[in-house]
Formats: structure tokens, C-alpha cells, sequence
């Protein structure tokens, strides 16, 4: 997976291939929330939780916190 800035729910689909748009990005952040240390980091790097698309930085804490896709 390359780092790079994704689309939400492009990104929520490669951890839930099987899922809609919509479920696989509930799914994701869901995830998120369970992990408050990335909710923090992610707030440090100024990624909007209403952005429609994660910052490559926020990219790369969401593979480090929660693995590859």
C-alpha cells in the first residue's frame, strides 16, 4: 500500500473489501474511535474528521495503530 492521500472511503474499502462505501467507512471509524492515542495523533496533524479525504500523514498513524489493509 502506497502512502499517499485517499479518499475515506477508498481507504475504509481496502480494510473492509467486502463491505458497501458507507459500512466499510463506519467500520473504519469505529476502529478509529477504539484508539484513543491515533484520535490524538490524528488531531496533531490537523486531519478534519469531516475532511473527505486522510492526509498521507494520517495515512500513515492509521497503518501504523491499525496494521495494513
Amino acid at each position: 500500500m502506497e502512502i499517499q492521500q485517499y479518499p475515506k472511503s477508498e481507504l475504509a474499502l481496502m480494510y473492509f473489501p467486502k463491505s458497501s462505501p458507507h459500512v466499510a467507512l463506519n467500520h473504519l471509524n469505529s476502529w478509529i474511535k477504539r484508539c484513543p492515542e491515533l484520535c490524538r495523533e490524528l488531531e496533531e496533524c490537523h486531519q478534519h474528521k469531516y475532511a473527505k479525504y486522510y492526509k498521507s500523514q494520517a495515512v500513515r498513524l492509521i497503518r501504523q495503530y491499525l496494521g495494513e489493509p
